[in-house]
């Protein structure tokens, strides 16, 4: 009986000096507070380029001059960019067999998007069929990528255009997704909206 007791009390004293007042518990994961700016759009028509479409009124338009210390391969070579994300969409302008065939284009564009498959989980890749007979294809890439959207619109005879969105970031796929889905509407526009002159 003196020894049930004891182990009664030895149990009812560790039980009674475990429970602590002080339970902490974690803080939920905080994320930044993202303002996106009203949707709206302006006509790109610069006299360097031989196409129009519309372009978010929050992005800027810079013309490439130098590409790698070196003149770009066309003078239609230009960022959207949106400075308040950090971001832009790089486009380069191809005459179709003034340097490559209209096949080495679009090989290119296939491969450019291809070479984040190292990173990527996936790739859709989404044809683009324009009334106009503009085609082309939109790239959406998942994953810690570097350009997480790629499209290319052409003519197939005299023209072609690629995209390429960037972040100027380091590549947090679930951070950077409210404005990748936001961007990935203004260049659905952009492409909605295209002409080739």
């Amino acid at each position: 009986m003196k020894y049930l007791l004891c182990i009664s009390f030895f149990c009812v004293f560790i039980l009674s000096s475990c429970e602590d007042e002080n339970i902490t518990t974690p803080k939920p994961r905080g994320y930044p507070k993202i303002s996106f700016p009203e949707k709206g759009y302006q006509e790109f028509d610069k006299s360097y380029c031989q196409f129009k479409f519309e372009y978010p009124k929050y992005a800027q338009v810079n013309q490439d001059t130098l590409f790698f210390n070196e003149k770009p391969e066309d003078e239609c070579w230009f960022d959207l960019e949106v400075k308040q994300f950090n971001a832009k969409l790089h486009c380069t302008y191809y005459p179709v067999g003034k340097v490559k065939s209209f096949d080495q284009l679009r090989a290119d564009a296939f491969q450019m998007a291809q070479k984040h498959n190292v990173k990527a989980a996936y790739i859709e890749e989404q044809a683009i069929n324009k009334e106009d007979g503009t085609t082309g294809f939109l790239f959406s890439i998942e994953g810690e990528v570097a350009t997480p959207l790629q499209f290319y619109l052409t003519d197939e005879k005299k023209h072609f255009l690629r995209g390429a969105l960037y972040f100027r970031s380091r590549v947090e796929p679930d951070s950077l997704a409210p404005i990748f889905n936001f961007l990935k509407q203004d260049v659905s526009h952009l492409i909605e909206t295209f002409k080739w002159e």
